[in-house]
């Protein structure tokens, strides 16, 4: 019998825009203090992007460094697929661009949008690729400027979001991140609860939609917040399960950065301590799909992966969507 093929990384980077606003910020414009963000949602600061720098910006310099960091040209990259709900344009793909501005000539380039999910549905994608022998490298990318979807006049999604982009490149037989187990779903009876309504097909763009605020993130917090505690527990279960796995074997915990208290109590129905459980959402807020690989990247450098280790990666967003994947470091 042919063996299956050990997918894992082979490099990863990520990149934060300069400016850090943080919520002091808030104060001067809204109905809000630092306090209030702070015991709500665990957000003392997040990165902007500058005015002039697009998703695609970001995304080329993580992109760039995940290729550095695995010693891999641009030129031997098979395939690109970017994560991301805030492109640069509706087409063509912010992949596209990616693509361009990195030189991989040679690289298919896709985007795919499951929101705050989209990185781990981008990883799975690139991986069965690889496993299917249909592409040797894949670079995935995970690139948000959700700056440009908020509205900066709502307090109950202003401060929630930050900028910014994360990277990895999967190959064959990787030194670390071999892919064991994973699992996808989607719930789109929750579709209100978290969207944009205006801009797309169904409500093009006009004077009533635009007056509307149409064009902004709308969101029903307290039932993203029920649904994130739900799930991630849920669906880290389910992906342990087809691994072969239980919670009592899970060494770290690396979740999207979306809400501190929604991460608390996953982890805590997961019965898992908090020190093994990565979270940076203090300095960067919620990324979007960025998150994961931004905050697998700094969970590595800073020791905190080890050789052996039993990673989950798990994430949710709008659609819902929502994934878990359990990596062996």
């Amino acid at each position: 019998m042919k063996r299956a093929k050990r997918v894992g990384i082979a490099g990863m980077g990520c990149y934060l825009p300069e400016r850090v606003m943080t919520n002091k910020e808030f104060e001067e414009r809204l109905d809000t203090s630092d306090q209030w963000i702070r015991s709500r949602t665990g957000i003392r600061e997040r990165r902007i992007a500058a005015p002039e720098q697009a998703a695609s910006d970001l995304g080329v310099i993580a992109g760039r460094r995940a290729l550095e960091n695995a010693g891999v040209a641009a030129s031997e990259v098979d395939m690109i697929i970017v994560a991301t709900s805030s492109p640069d344009m509706v087409f063509p793909a912010t992949a596209c661009l990616i693509q361009h501005s990195l030189g991989a000539a040679n690289a298919a380039a896709c985007d795919l949008n499951a929101v705050c999910t989209g990185f781990q549905y981008a990883y799975v994608v690139g991986a069965q690729m690889i496993a299917a022998g249909q592409a040797g490298k894949v670079l995935v990318i995970a690139a948000e400027k959700f700056s440009s979807l908020l509205d900066w006049e709502d307090r109950s999604t202003a401060v929630l979001m930050g900028d910014g982009a994360g990277a990895v490149l999967l190959t064959e037989d990787a030194p670390r991140g071999e892919l064991l187990a994973c699992t996808l779903g989607t719930d789109s009876s929750g579709i209100e609860n978290l969207w944009i309504p205006g801009g797309g097909s169904a409500r093009p763009t006009t004077h009533e939609t635009v007056d509307q605020r149409l064009h902004y993130m709308k969101m029903n917090g307290q039932e993203i917040y029920k649904f994130g505690v739900r799930i991630i527990g849920a669906s880290v279960t389910e992906a342990l399960a087809r691994a072969g796995l239980k919670e009592s074997d899970l060494d770290m915990l690396i979740p999207h950065q979306a809400n501190l208290r929604i991460i608390q109590s996953a982890a805590k129905r997961l019965n898992l301590s908090m020190e093994k459980v990565m979270i940076n959402i203090e300095r960067y807020s919620n990324t979007s799909a960025a998150s994961l690989p931004i905050a697998m990247l700094e969970a590595e450098q800073g020791g905190r992966l080890q050789p052996g280790m039993i990673v989950a990666l798990v994430a949710f967003g709008a659609g819902l969507t929502w994934g878990a994947s359990i990596l062996r470091w």
